[in-house]
């Protein structure tokens, strides 16, 4: 897990990024729906951009992005 990653602890509708492994290749997205483990283990259910949902467990190439509060009108 990236120290981005790390320093964030992730919660329902964040997303989950993985990083292109081959150049030409696009990142993964996915939403977290569900926290799973405890904090120095955890994992995720995960919905990805595909409509599949899969528990994962983060790696060095992920990174977590913070989902951003909705604005005001």
């Amino acid at each position: 897990m990236t120290k981005n990653a790390q320093s964030v602890r992730a919660a329902p509708g964040d997303l989950v990024v993985i990083e292109a492994h081959h150049l030409g290749e696009a990142e993964r997205l996915g939403e977290i729906l569900e926290v799973l483990g405890d904090p120095a283990h955890p994992h995720y259910r995960v919905r990805w951009e595909d409509d599949k949902e899969s528990v994962f467990y983060p790696s060095n190439d992920t990174m977590i992005k913070r989902k951003e509060p909705k604005r005001r009108r």
